[in-house]
């Protein structure tokens, strides 16, 4: 179980490690890593997959090594740039293999609020599966109310203020930007799926996780973006800039939702073709009201194709790779010593 122990004057979260995939940021990565340090209580171990960036980011984790004091810190350069999902699903395997209780999963464009971890171990009893709030480069809330429909295969907003009555609220899907997830849930449906590349990753898994246990969203904020982009607000929700790659991901890995779909009985062929028609609306959108140009429309349309290749493909089974039978955990090994 997890506990908390003083190592060299720091207060020390057991079992816990915070994973993060960065590529090419290494001044975002700088402030990740201080913020890290600088943390009420010190997760056990901190876990950096490093997408191939091949620029400073080795001299920027070991300038941060001293700062980190006992944080057991395991920096993992890949051969070659996996993406956000091949990154986070060599850094839970890599996190679950260390015995860790409970893994922390975000990217490089964050910062750990002081007293974040202390708020998720709040709820950590409780619940397996858990998100806390975010706020933006400037300190505004960022919007994160969603819950995911299967029949559309989309994610859809919830308005309002959800905290007003509760600190809990529950939905069905994840964000890799503050993902809590206990190595039970990990267990039972495996590691993130590296074929995501990047964007859907994160929600099909917190969707998978929704199968067997709550997926919540606690009251306090745990981490600051640290990125500012260009956005427009849409009422319940805002739509910031992207690049091309995502645009073109958006749209494939709705082959890959396909599949998903299909594993749990809930493929609708009929609603979820509505569900991408609004989805490369939403990127249309994007490309005219952000990013003010059309350039990016073919990024679109060959997303789609191949979004209808991999939905064919029956070749395609589910996640590559599960974590039963994986190494003790924390816990475990603790119980062996005594």
């Amino acid at each position: 179980m997890t506990g908390v122990e003083k190592g060299k004057g720091r207060r020390i979260a057991r079992g816990v490690a915070v994973v993060v995939v960065t590529y090419r940021r290494p001044a975002m990565l700088a402030q990740l890593l201080e913020s890290v340090a600088g943390s009420t209580l010190l997760p056990e171990r901190l876990v950096i997959i490093d997408n191939a960036s091949g620029d400073e980011t080795p001299a920027v984790v070991e300038a941060a090594r001293a700062a980190l004091g006992p944080v057991e810190l395991d920096y993992r350069p890949l051969e070659r740039n996996l993406g956000g999902a091949g990154g986070f699903h060599e850094g839970v395997r890599l996190a679950h293999a260390a015995g860790a209780e409970w893994m922390w999963l975000m990217d490089d464009d964050v910062a750990l609020a002081p007293s974040g971890l202390e708020t998720l171990l709040a709820h950590a009893g409780r619940y397996r599966c858990l998100m806390g709030e975010r706020e933006n480069s400037d300190g505004r809330p960022f919007f994160f109310q969603n819950v995911f429909f299967p029949a559309l295969g989309v994610a859809l907003p919830r308005p309002g203020n959800l905290f007003r009555r509760a600190d809990v609220w529950h939905t069905n899907l994840a964000t890799f930007e503050g993902l809590f997830v206990h190595r039970s849930v990990v267990d039972a449906i495996g590691f993130p799926d590296p074929r995501f590349f990047i964007t859907w990753d994160d929600l099909a898994y917190g969707w998978l996780a929704s199968h067997v246990t709550d997926v919540v969203c606690v009251k306090g904020v745990v981490l600051q973006r640290l990125r500012n982009q260009r956005q427009i607000s849409l009422g319940v929700r805002h739509l910031a800039e992207a690049s091309d790659l995502s645009r073109f991901y958006m749209m494939r890995n709705r082959g890959l939702l396909v599949h998903y779909l299909r594993a749990k009985g809930r493929y609708r062929p009929i609603p979820f073709a509505f569900g991408t028609a609004l989805v490369a609306l939403k990127e249309i959108l994007r490309l005219v009201a952000v990013e003010r140009r059309l350039k990016g429309m073919g990024s679109i349309t060959r997303g789609m194709r191949e979004a209808r290749r991999i939905a064919r493909d029956d070749a395609w089974s589910g996640l590559p790779e599960t974590a039963a039978g994986g190494a003790p955990s924390h816990a475990q090994k603790a119980s062996a010593r005594s």
